[in-house]
């Protein structure tokens, strides 16, 4: 009697990985595609009006940006059904994940046992609201209650200040210097418009958050590739960022080097992406703590651990 064939369980690290660099190669990566789409800029909200976090925003972002979705609620089809709807025959969901923490009894060194612990990842598929029918009219009315017109250059620069950032002006570069513990930005007449000025700005404001005295993210030396992942959370952090402050992500040193080394960390590890988007969110999260309420900053970002600093959500890596 043979045994049945098992179906080989789901690599969700590797499927979204998959994904990101399909997206890379093409030109088009997942934290820049929503701007390509009207309303998208905003950042993918649950069900009861929470937002998602991590690398399930570049998922979400993804998957609206090639099926054209504008409406930022997606949900399960149990909480659609509870909420009166039904989505429509034949609408493709978007695989999301949740990385948790469990126990296990196991074997320690004298042959008792001992409580460890590990992490594991799960999919779960979501819905947007626009492949639904029947949803009460509120999940509909994005337009007017979530999409507000971009803030005057007054209000973004107030966050900025509010950050606590030293922000230096001079030159033809933009970056952040560790060693002193400040952010060089070009003159601000010299961009093209305030968009672009406040866009990069965010980006070299995700780097700041990696100093010692604040997130403790980056390491001296470093090498390549640590430089490559930095990039990408700075990337990641500030398209983030962006979608609170409606600025639509402007990295103008967007060196085809950190493409490449981007693939090959992706093809290489697995979950490269997730620590980027993890580290990224957290950064997004901090920033936002940091400026207060105001901002459009999530409750859950306002939560601090004993040193102050906001609390990482479930999608962590």
């Amino acid at each position: 009697m043979t045994s049945p064939t098992r179906t080989p369980r789901r690599d969700a690290a590797r499927d979204i990985t998959d994904r990101i660099i399909t997206a890379l190669e093409r030109g088009a990566p997942p934290w820049k595609q929503p701007w390509t789409n009207g309303f998208a800029t905003l950042q993918p909200l649950r069900a009861n009006g929470a937002p998602y976090t991590g690398v399930n925003v570049l998922i979400l972002w993804d998957r609206a940006g090639e099926m054209g979705f504008e409406n930022p609620r997606w949900m399960t089809f149990r909480q659609a059904r509870e909420l009166g709807g039904a989505v429509r025959k034949g609408e493709r969901a978007a695989l999301i994940i949740y990385v948790g923490s469990a126990t296990k009894a196991a074997r320690d060194d004298n042959d008792g046992e001992e409580e460890r612990s590990f992490r594991f990842l799960k999919t779960y598929p979501v819905f947007n609201a626009a492949q639904i029918d029947g949803l009460p009219a509120h999940f509909h009315e994005y337009r007017g209650a979530d999409v507000a017109k971009a803030p005057p250059s007054s209000e973004r620069a107030a966050f900025f200040e509010r950050i606590g950032a030293s922000i230096r002006h001079g030159g033809d570069r933009a970056f952040f210097r560790d060693g002193e513990d400040v952010i060089q930005m070009p003159p601000y007449g010299s961009f093209s418009d305030p968009e672009r000025y406040f866009a990069t700005l965010a980006h070299e404001a995700i780097h700041w958050t990696g100093g010692k005295a604040r997130l403790g993210r980056l390491s001296h030396p470093m090498d390549l590739e640590a430089r490559a992942f930095e990039e990408l959370v700075a990337e990641i952090g500030a398209a983030m960022l962006g979608a609170h402050l409606r600025l639509a992500p402007d990295h103008v040193e967007d060196h085809a080097a950190y493409v490449a080394s981007w693939l090959k960390a992706l093809k290489g590890d697995k979950r490269f992406v997730l620590k980027a988007a993890a580290a990224a969110q957290k950064a997004c999260d901090f920033l936002l703590a940091r400026a207060g309420p105001g901002f459009g900053a999530p409750a859950a970002a306002l939560r601090t651990d004993a040193n102050g600093s906001p609390v990482c959500r479930d999608e962590a890596a």
